[in-house]
């Protein structure tokens, strides 16, 4: 079914999404638009009615999987499910057990990466507050709390200390244990080291990865500057390109180990570069949100064909643009958080209104097509992606920005400032010798 060494096929494909919190629907939608079958489950019940109107939706999703040519599990906590899928003969996007326990437990993650000769920041695992707090006591300096399972979602419970004696760390170590012991059963106090944050990202085949590689730069405060609470993400810049230093000394000494457990999907690996080395900080072992979308701005393979060989182990690469990509989150309350009460009040059906007709660069979040209309769906007030390409960074930040002022929707909110950074850290990232 493949049309020689590119791998990619050309028939009609049956592609299953499965989701828990409606994430994957851009992707899902875009499927749909080349031609293919699609048949979209959500698990979560608030979240059930992303997407409607732009792909068909499913009440269950195991009847399906032999009418499936390809299945997708667009995050971590289906690993054993895709892992048995496997074994019976399925194509399968999505992880396994060994790459969510990469995700979900940070201290693995750190183990396996220094077990295959990457270089790591000095991290401590902890399931006492007090015993963390004691720690940095006896050890002042500067430190970064990361939660481990599933409290790591919650993103504004990642706190980066920025006292040079830690006692800022002691002030929220304090806080988090009055207000989050229930939630957070362990974490992670890592090292902190200055320098320029960037990932590095790969599809992989079961065996091996793909090319081109991504080099992308999160942006994941909720104010300009870097300033207020994690959001997960708000905007996101990035580039395809050979494989490079970044690549070799991260990604690429993982190889055996996703190959040992039949990884098949994307995963990536965000880092702090600086003039001793590249450290990595955390494993990403799926589709990124918004990365998916913004990647989707880069790409020019159709990526029904795409995932069908990627899932059948096929040696596959990715035809992408040159230059750069950047996607902006368009967002309402209560994003970051969550609160049902504030998303019924202020955004709930809320309606999302284009000035002039765009024909691309817009990519649904949670999002419902009704009645020829894009309104709010879910609880999240995750709205949209907005996403351009151009030569150089600058020219992608202007298009960018001026599709976000065509776009109108009651209380949303952005950052202006996606890939203000980048002149600054690619020149430092360049004098390093990571970019060639």
């Amino acid at each position: 079914m493949s049309n020689g060494d590119s791998g990619i096929v050309h028939v009609k494909i049956k592609f299953l999404f499965v989701s828990i919190e409606g994430l994957i629907g851009d992707l899902a939608w875009q499927v749909l638009k080349e031609g293919h079958e699609v048949k979209y489950f959500i698990r979560e019940q608030g979240e059930k009615n992303v997407c409607d109107g732009f792909v068909p939706k499913e009440d269950d999703w195991e009847p399906l999987v032999d009418w499936a040519d390809t299945i997708v599990f667009d995050d971590v906590g289906f690993g054993e499910v895709a892992e048995a899928l496997r074994k019976k003969g399925k194509k399968v996007i999505g992880g396994c057990a060994y790459t969510d326990k990469l995700e979900n437990e940070r201290n693995f993650g750190q183990a396996e990466l220094k077990d295959a000769g990457v270089n790591i920041l000095p991290s401590w695992n902890f399931e006492s507050f007090d015993a963390a707090i004691d720690f940095i006591k006896q050890n002042p300096g500067r430190y970064v709390i990361k939660p481990n399972g599933d409290a790591q979602n919650e993103k504004e419970l990642s706190f980066i200390g920025q006292e040079e004696d830690g006692i800022d760390l002691l002030y929220m170590l304090e806080r988090y244990k009055k207000s989050w012991a229930k939630k957070i059963k362990s974490f992670q106090l890592q090292r902190f080291a200055a320098g320029v944050e960037v990932a590095i990202g790969a599809f992989f085949n079961g065996h091996e990865f793909t090319t081109p590689i991504n080099i992308n730069f999160e942006h994941k405060k909720m104010f300009p500057g870097e300033v207020g609470p994690n959001t997960g993400e708000m905007g996101t810049t990035m580039f395809w390109c050979p494989l490079n230093k970044l690549f070799y000394e991260t990604l690429a000494k993982m190889q055996a180990k996703l190959a040992a457990c039949g990884y098949i999907g994307y995963i990536d690996l965000n880092c702090i570069a600086n003039s001793k080395g590249i450290y990595p900080l955390e494993f990403t072992s799926r589709f990124g949100y918004p990365t998916i979308s913004i990647q989707m701005e880069g790409v020019l393979s159709p990526w029904g064909e795409f995932l069908y060989a990627l899932a059948s182990g096929e040696k596959c690469e990715l035809k992408t643009k040159r230059g750069f990509q950047i996607g902006v989150v368009i967002a309402t309350s209560p994003f970051p958080f969550s609160d049902k009460s504030a998303f019924k009040k202020y955004s709930e059906d809320a309606a999302i209104i284009f000035k002039k007709p765009m024909n691309d660069g817009v990519h649904p979040g949670d999002v419902k097509l009704e009645d020829g209309e894009w309104k709010l769906a879910g609880e999240s007030g995750y709205a949209l992606i907005i996403t351009a390409s151009a030569s150089t960074m600058e020219d992608a930040r202007r298009l960018v920005y001026n599709k976000v002022q065509n776009i109108m929707l009651p209380n949303m909110f952005y950052r202006n400032d996606i890939g203000t950074k980048w002149a600054s850290d690619s020149d430092r990232l360049y004098t390093w010798g990571y970019l060639y």
